[in-house]
């Protein structure tokens, strides 16, 4: 379901502007229709407010909570069913974050990541994305959403895009808190600056050199690495936030001294944050990890050379949460039991 088609069924049932916007509001927010003194019937029309509770058990049914695996860092996975018993993942992060999917699987391909492994299966709507922060929201605050979990945001640009406008218009979430992260696509460039909401942009770069980034992200828009940082420079003067480019260091692979020189040559004097995440061990892959000394040590040596770099461990490492990999362990075309 699309956050415009919940729009459209509460015009047809006489709910103006204002009226679709409280139950929007409402939903989003993960807050009852009445509270304190405000009930329903004091500012929605009567055929709104008869057909609500069978509007709230549908919105319900967008995601489901099946299992919570909770984590030493205060994060938590959570396997979340959708509608038609197909699954996605979710993570509570710590601070007060939600990191959402955007498809069921990946068309990317990336060499490092299990969700990429079963190709793409469908998209995720707007009201499926949505769904996902409110159910956060039901277990703990939620501040900021990030699109890093299963899927590539910019594949599924106009279910995204509608889902951040709610989020930030109605949501009660800073903008710059809405983290849109993507390996690079040029339509997303194009559209991310158009709209009310101007999320936050996340690149996923991990090599400087072209051939490499190629191999890892096989299927990704063939933009060189400078191209992308271009791209990513002219959205951050645009939105006024730094990019967050993302780098999955990977043990022997994006760890050399040439690498790092890379990375110098590409990020000195950009409006750009460097997110060093040490490689979350996913098995049947054929990388490592490396260890977090040395993953210390390089984001220390970046740090020295005019590169601001936050060196960051992936959420779930205690409970193998891997993007992709609760899913997998539930088994590929999941067909759930509706609660």
């Amino acid at each position: 379901m699309r956050v415009q088609a919940i729009r459209e069924r509460l015009e047809a049932l006489g709910a103006l502007p204002e009226h679709q916007r409280r139950v929007l509001r409402d939903w989003v927010q993960a807050a009852p229709h009445e509270r304190g003194r405000r009930r329903p019937a004091d500012y929605l029309p009567r055929p709104v407010r008869e057909a609500l509770p069978a509007l709230d058990r549908e919105l319900d049914g967008l995601a489901r909570l099946v299992s919570s695996h909770p984590a030493e860092d205060g994060s938590a996975r959570l396997l979340v069913a959708l509608g038609d018993g197909q699954a996605v993942e979710a993570v509570l992060l710590p601070r007060d974050g939600v990191c959402v999917s955007s498809q069921v699987g990946c068309a990317v391909g990336c060499q490092f990541c299990m969700t990429g492994r079963e190709g793409l299966l469908r998209q995720v709507t707007s009201g499926e994305i949505v769904a996902q922060v409110v159910l956060a929201r039901r277990q703990r605050p939620v501040k900021k959403v990030v699109f890093m979990g299963m899927g590539e945001p910019a594949h599924n640009l106009e279910h995204v895009l509608e889902a951040i406008e709610l989020l930030g218009v109605e949501g009660n979430i800073a903008h710059k808190n809405l983290v849109f992260s993507t390996v690079g696509d040029a339509r997303a460039f194009e559209r991310l600056g158009q709209g009310a909401v101007k999320p936050a942009l996340a690149l996923s770069l991990h090599s400087t050199d072209p051939a490499l980034r190629a191999r890892l992200l096989p299927r990704a828009p063939r933009l060189s690495p400078r191209e992308l940082v271009e791209h990513g420079e002219r959205y951050a003067r645009l939105s006024g936030y730094p990019v967050q480019y993302q780098w999955t260091l990977l043990d022997g692979v994006n760890d050399s001294p040439a690498e790092m020189d890379g990375i110098v040559d590409l990020l000195r004097g950009r409006y750009a944050v460097l997110n060093m995440i040490p490689y979350n061990t996913v098995p049947g892959l054929d990388f490592r990890r490396p260890g977090w000394e040395r993953a210390r040590a390089i984001a220390a040596g970046l740090h020295a050379r005019g590169i601001l770099t936050k060196l960051r461990d992936s959420a779930g490492q205690d409970v193998d949460g891997g993007c992709g990999q609760l899913r997998a362990r539930a088994g590929r075309g999941i067909a759930l039991r509706r609660a």
